[in-house]
């Protein structure tokens, strides 16, 4: 191992804890926020450690002097799990734990982990060397520690904490997903400390990771035990729930200090219900027991690991009464099930059928009477419907009505199966309606439509052919500008328009932006009418054309009027301000609908004020 030193630089160290190299967080999370400097869970740190002068390290640089070193060590050793370089902070915990030699801490080395599985455990002895002569040709003063995962299980299992604070938290050089998931739990943890460290018994992990079973996407599975054996100010519930929301609130945070997108799970539980469950032996908190490695304890967790190794905790005959009877019990929970079942084959039968009544303009009908009103509108209307889709309806409907009386006690789940099968036949079958239903309704909305477009047309220019009626409503009405100029495309594309739904050739989305369009010219035609109706005489109106806009003079005396479209106007003194509907229709009240057949120059004056240049017509 090289003996060269990276170039010092000296940083004052709080007594306090230990400040985590600000570039060192950066790298170990390049998405994650800042952490603070007591976020980096080296617990109990020896004074000496933190009063002595440490080294300011580049590991950004580091990580790029060390790029190839780490290709070579993974390339030759596939099984290599992850590669973290420690913080010099960490260098007093490990040089105590692993009893370096003097002269090997005296010369300040960085220490590097490397991580294999547990199963090569017997090739460390073969591999060292090797990885210890790569390191060398680094030129950089490395000192390497290779390490299982249940190493570093057992310095949980050992009470050491901090030990594994510092590895979970280190500068990842290489990782397969163990050193992420781990530093996601290790943040948590101490996020969930420093707010309230005197009510947590213990904090432990267990799932997949802890087995060696995990992936890189693994979800994080990890235990918060809370002391409730000294409140006084609340009461034992109300502790659980106000720790529980704000542990749960710590878990996004932690996520993204991680820069991790292992999914952290935390189930909380209070000392008093989970010792009942260990002593119950319940299997649940068997398998955390068993297969759980704390990351903080307080003398809870470790003695139970313990007493259930030696064989010490065994079931009371209680819990061995309740186990049986979940056995007694099962035939009534898997009959309540198939029951509940058939209730949701029900509802995927009952629910869609009512959207094709709505699809076909009609009011959904209530579950009872559905099946009735399916054979009026979708057998005998329509005839979209069979008589053997009817009957599944009806079986539907038969079956939740004896459900809901309390006569239908059980459902076999051969009878669920064949019930199923129905319910899907069924609604492959809605799918085939609906497409046949669109284009049946496009066809009749589309005939409609321009009928009644037709009608308002009659009312307006009397009975005369229809193509008549389109190029009068075109030359009086659309080119006078009474009339939107857009109408004119509606009025062209209608005949398409009903072709095209006859021969079910339009797409629902088309159809229905055609049907927007012929609605929309309906409503302008009878707010034309009504305009008409209001203003009708043959004297004391003109039309005023000002640009390509046109307007009604309607002459009431002192109080005239100009409106255009929705648009109503007065004529008030020297200028024109808004009105509405009701007060025209006072005014002509007032006037018992009589017009004025004389106009002063004045108003004119008025309205070449305000429009400029027009011109007058009747």
């Amino acid at each position: 191992m090289t003996k060269e030193k990276i170039p010092q630089k000296i940083d004052s160290v709080p007594v306090s804890m230990p400040v985590a190299p600000n570039n060192l967080i950066g790298a170990m999370a390049p998405n994650a926020k800042p952490m603070v400097n007591n976020m980096m869970g080296y617990n109990a740190m020896p004074k000496q450690v933190a009063e002595q002068k440490m080294e300011a390290i580049d590991f950004n640089a580091l990580k790029t002097k060390l790029e190839d070193f780490k290709k070579k060590v993974t390339k030759k050793y596939s099984f290599v799990t992850a590669m973290v370089l420690l913080a010099p902070q960490a260098a007093p915990l490990i040089e105590e734990d692993e009893q370096l030699p003097k002269e090997v801490v005296d010369s300040r080395p960085m220490h590097l982990v490397v991580l294999v599985p547990e199963e090569q455990y017997k090739e460390i002895p073969k591999i060292k060397p090797e990885i210890l002569k790569l390191a060398k040709e680094t030129k950089e003063n490395i000192w390497v520690h290779i390490k299982t995962e249940v190493d570093l299980w057992n310095y949980g299992l050992d009470s050491k904490f901090d030990m594994l604070d510092i590895v979970s938290q280190g500068f990842p050089l290489f990782d397969k997903g163990f050193l992420g998931a781990l530093r996601v739990a290790s943040i948590h943890k101490t996020l969930v400390l420093r707010k309230f460290d005197k009510y947590v018994a213990s904090y432990f992990m267990c799932g997949s990771l802890v087995r060696g079973t995990a992936t890189a996407d693994s979800d994080v599975d990890v235990f918060v035990v809370i002391d409730d054996t000294d409140v006084k100010r609340m009461n034992r519930m109300e502790l659980l729930e106000k720790l529980r929301a704000m542990i749960y609130d710590y878990i996004r945070e932690a996520t993204a200090l991680a820069g991790v997108k292992n999914i952290l799970n935390v189930q909380v539980s209070l000392l008093t219900d989970f010792w009942q469950r260990v002593r119950d032996v319940e299997p649940v908190a068997f398998t955390f027991i068993r297969d759980g490695i704390p990351l903080y304890d307080r003398g809870v967790f470790i003695p139970w690991k313990l007493l259930l190794k030696m064989g010490k905790i065994k079931p009371s005959a209680e819990a061995i009464d309740l186990y049986m009877k979940q056995g007694d019990q099962t035939n009534e929970f898997v009959k309540r099930r198939l029951l509940d079942s058939m209730v949701d084959i029900y509802y995927g039968i009952v629910t869609p059928t009512q959207a094709m009544f709505m699809l076909a303009g009609e009011t959904p009908p209530i579950p009872k009477v559905i099946a009735q009103e399916a054979k009026k509108i979708l057998v005998d209307k329509y005839g979209l419907m069979g008589e053997k889709d009817l009957k599944i309806l009806e079986k539907a409907v038969h079956l939740f009505k004896q459900y809901e009386y309390g006569k239908l006690k059980e459902f076999p789940g051969t009878d669920v199966d064949k019930f199923l099968k129905e319910c899907l036949e069924y609604n492959k079958m809605l799918k085939q309606l609906r497409a046949k239903l669109e284009k049946k309704m496009q066809a009749k909305n589309a005939v409609e439509l321009h009928s009644e477009i037709v009608k308002l047309l009659t009312i307006f220019f009397g009975k005369k052919p229809e193509s008549t009626l389109f190029k009068m409503c075109e030359d009086n009405m659309i080119k006078k500008g009474k009339l939107q100029s857009r109408f004119s495309r509606v009025i062209r594309e209608m005949k398409i328009v009903d072709k095209k739904a006859k021969e079910g050739k339009m797409s629902f989305m088309e159809f229905d932006s055609a049907k927007k369009d012929m609605l929309e010219f309906i409503s302008a035609l009878v707010e034309y009418g009504q305009r008409a109706d209001i203003i009708k005489t043959s004297k004391g109106t003109m039309q005023i054309r000002y640009g390509n806009r046109t307007a009604e003079l309607v002459l009431l005396g002192d109080k005239n009027f100009l409106i255009e479209g929705k648009d109503i106007k007065k004529i008030e003194g020297d200028k024109i301000v808004a009105s509405t509907k009701e007060e025209f229709e006072k005014v002509l009240q007032e006037n018992q609908g009589k017009l004025n057949t004389q106009i002063s120059d004045k108003v004119f004056k008025v309205l070449e004020k305000t429009l400029g240049s027009f011109e007058i017509g009747f």
